[in-house]
């Protein structure tokens, strides 16, 4: 079986890949010359762990291929899929469908004969029949009766950073299909998982079209939840990480999406949830618990900043701060939606000197911050510091070297916004450490315990 995919970024680039894994024939689709080139080179224009040895893999293997030949790549494939970026628009938020409807459009004046053409970007509910009219108008413009069409939905759930497992191995298929043959040809593709026994919703297009965002919608409510949790845990005394694994343990809640911090980012969670608010309106269903969450989550990265100013007493004109992690999360280099272009600013504007360190995403970071000075590791950024701030948890920051902090640090302050060290640890070694949602130790309180041990 041959399929195509429209769209080399993100979810196009992985998707198509880890369709060949399948044993599927896959050609990838950009209009960027200089992507497809890069890809043909074996470069890979993204960064996911083990992405680029899968995309070797299935190259020599002669399964996966690039082109921006368009007419070519549909010629006898089985499906057709988009899988094109829907940016929230600056105006109102709503999904730029834009690239998307170009793409039904271009893949309408090139298709003979049956196609089934698949939206695997996050587009909004009533989408595939959009998609559906525009075709049905190109087709009848070409004046070519014998050409059959269907149009399905069938959303990603990909994690950045763990994409290939969650497509491998993923906790279901959600399809979004009319018609047996169009059936047919989405089970054929994905037949490799009933190995694995995964569920597979087939449904129809418009509940396809919400499932994904509703839950995506609902991970950021239980990461907002547990951010405001950590709030009144901070001013009663109670600690938010075993509050959240004491309500984890109630299988109807799981652990999943429950540790505070700075808010979420990222390319889905606040383009979607923003993106369902507007839905709710077209349709006259606000969806408010949305709406506060998205509030609440841009509140909450500006409260960040404040907590290492008052960490600094207040005041961070001309202090240095280093700053480990600028990437929205671990194992990516996205800076989309980051937390840390809410916090860097401000801190900033503040008066502070920021110095900088992230594993992987420091070239595309500097293309969003200015007068930054770039590390090459955690004590780097470090050195001279008035106060150190934790806004990734990389792994490479979970053990840090607190003796070596101790000795090139201008003042021990540690801001922990993930929560990676525990409180018994941080006890002792001198420094105040903020973290979230638990009590702060002071480095008065933390001497005398060292003394005392």
């Amino acid at each position: 079986m041959k399929i195509t995919m429209v769209g080399t970024g993100y979810v196009g680039l992985v998707s198509g890949t880890c369709f060949a894994e399948f044993g599927i024939n896959v050609v990838c689709v950009d209009k960027d010359t200089g992507k497809i080139e890069r890809l043909k080179n074996g470069e890979i224009p993204i960064y996911e762990p083990g992405l680029d040895d899968l995309v070797e893999k299935q190259v020599k293997a002669g399964r996966l291929s690039f082109t921006t030949d368009l007419a070519e790549a549909v010629k006898e494939s089985a499906a057709v899929f988009i899988g094109v970026g829907t940016p929230a628009r600056a105006d109102d938020g709503h999904a730029d469908m834009s690239y998307v409807y170009q793409a039904a459009k271009e893949i309408a004046s090139v298709m003979s004969g049956y196609t089934l053409i698949v939206t695997k970007s996050t587009v909004p509910v009533g989408t595939a029949r959009e998609i559906y009219e525009i075709v049905s108008k190109e087709v009848a413009n070409r004046g070519d009766s014998s050409i059959e069409f269907d149009v399905a939905s069938n959303p990603e759930f990909l994690r950045e950073g763990a994409a290939i497992n969650d497509f491998l191995r993923p906790d279901r298929v959600v399809i979004g299909v009319e018609g047996e043959r169009a059936k047919d040809i989405m089970r054929e593709l994905y037949r490799p998982l009933y190995i694995n026994e995964t569920p597979m919703v087939i449904t129809s297009p418009e509940t396809a079209e919400t499932i994904k965002y509703a839950a995506n919608a609902f991970l950021a409510t239980k990461i907002t939840f547990i951010n405001e949790v950590a709030n009144l845990c901070e001013q009663t005394g109670a600690n938010v990480q075993e509050v959240a694994k004491g309500m984890g343990l109630d299988g109807r809640i799981g652990s999943k999406f429950l540790h505070a911090g700075p808010g979420y980012g990222g390319s889905c969670f606040p383009k979607d949830t923003l993106a369902l608010t507007q839905i709710g309106h077209k349709y006259n269903a606000p969806q408010n618990i949305v709406e506060t969450v998205v509030w609440v989550n841009s509140e909450r990265q500006r409260s960040m900043a404040e907590r290492v100013m008052k960490a600094c007493g207040g005041d961070l004109q001309g202090k240095k701060i280093g700053v480990l992690g600028v990437s929205f999360k671990p194992n990516t280099d996205d800076m989309r939606e980051a937390p840390s272009l809410q916090i860097i600013p401000i801190l900033q504007e503040a008066g502070a000197k920021v110095a900088a360190f992230d594993p992987i995403a420091m070239g595309e970071a500097q293309k969003y911050f200015e007068d930054i000075e770039w590390g090459e590791n955690a004590y780097d950024v470090a050195q001279d510091a008035d106060a150190l701030v934790i806004i990734t948890e990389w792994n490479e920051f979970r053990s840090l070297d607190f003796a070596r902090l101790d000795q090139i640090m201008k003042k021990k302050v540690l801001v922990d916004m993930r929560n990676i060290y525990k409180l018994d640890d941080m006890r002792g070694r001198g420094f105040h450490y903020v973290s979230i949602g638990r009590k702060v130790v002071e480095p008065d309180e933390a001497a005398t315990l060292k003394k005392v041990s």
